[in-house]
């Protein structure tokens, strides 16, 4: 008969010792890193439907590690206070537009100069190329990292009549944004600009402090200003371009994997909002036509653009010279 033998268990050192030894060869799973993220409008728009697609796509090629607090309704501000968290880094992710980061990088003042470019495809043309490049590495050197390029549409002068000819927005106060070349643009014409943030524009409107303005059309029914400015110029002189950007602190602390991960999420989104943008134009459109407003087309446009040459002479020195200038318009 075989003698049977059996294993000794271990006593208490030797078990803990060895599940310590086990568990330090797993990886630890740290909890996923918060971003916060400010949006000016709601889940509707474009503006914040992008986050939720550059979220899907770090999830799915980063699975756990980041966690998207998607800030909605400009609940951290307008468009500066979100730039200026941008770059203290309480804010890691936001879109901007290329008007308001110019107070920080001055060359992107080219992307704004009125009459320059036809159409969305002449926009986005140049912004592929070096141009392109050439902002993003400015953006970068004032801590601003911006994989990608959007496009909000074209910007119409917005007026509570209609106003077809620049002699008829002489002497009227008319809103711009932060900007001191869209307050160029406006004193060409004869009017006077006042500089009022987005989020309290309505209230102004309502109130008397301006008479008229310019904006995109998904941007005027977002914030209801058919309600106050129910006329649509349709003068299409500045195609707004904006940025997908994010803060230098952030972009930092992730490792290349993680910034290419995040840089091509960020593209993918710039394609998806340009293609949203237009469908959401015609809606806001439809919407502000149901609620009682009208569009027109301007007449005089020469006299239009003979107002818009006296802004290219002004800043071409600051955004490469009237020979980029005039090359692009010429692309």
């Amino acid at each position: 008969m075989m003698k049977g033998f059996t294993v000794p268990f271990p006593n208490r050192r030797t078990f803990l010792a060895g599940a310590a030894a086990l568990a330090a060869t797993r990886p630890a799973f740290a909890a996923p890193r918060t971003l916060t993220i400010a949006s000016l409008f709601g889940d509707d728009k474009p503006e914040t439907m992008i986050w939720h697609r550059i979220r899907d796509r770090v999830e799915a090629k980063l699975p756990g590690q980041f966690s998207f607090r998607i800030v909605r309704n400009a609940a951290l501000g307008g468009e500066k206070e979100v730039a200026e968290g941008i770059r203290l880094g309480s804010v890691q992710g936001s879109l901007c537009t290329a008007s308001v980061l110019s107070a920080w990088v001055p060359e992107l003042q080219l992307l704004d100069l009125p009459f320059l470019f036809r159409d969305a495809a002449h926009l986005e043309r140049v912004l592929a190329g070096a141009t392109g490049t050439r902002l993003r590495a400015a953006l970068a050197a004032r801590n601003f990292i911006a994989p990608a390029f959007i496009n909000y549409g074209a910007r119409n002068l917005l007026g509570k009549r209609e106003l077809l000819t620049p002699g008829d927005i002489k002497g009227l106060r008319i809103r711009v944004i932060q900007s001191p070349l869209h307050t160029e643009l406006w004193l060409s014409y004869g009017a006077n600009p006042v500089a009022i943030a987005i989020p309290e524009t309505y209230n102004a409107l309502k109130m008397g402090v301006a008479d008229a303005m310019d904006l995109t059309l998904s941007a005027y029914a977002g914030f209801k200003l058919y309600e106050v400015v129910p006329c649509v110029i349709e003068t299409r002189h500045i195609w707004a371009s904006g940025v997908v950007y994010f803060s230098k602190t952030f972009w930092d602390s992730l490792s290349p994997e993680q910034q290419v991960v995040f840089s091509d999420a960020a593209k993918e989104g710039a394609q998806s909002f340009n293609t949203l943008i237009k469908a959401d134009e015609a809606a806001s459109l439809a919407q502000a036509q149901k609620a009682g407003a009208w569009r027109v087309s301007p007449n005089e446009l020469p006299a239009w653009r003979a107002g818009a040459r006296k802004v290219w002479d002004v800043y071409a020195p600051t955004v490469g010279g009237m020979a980029l200038i005039e090359e692009i318009e010429a692309g």
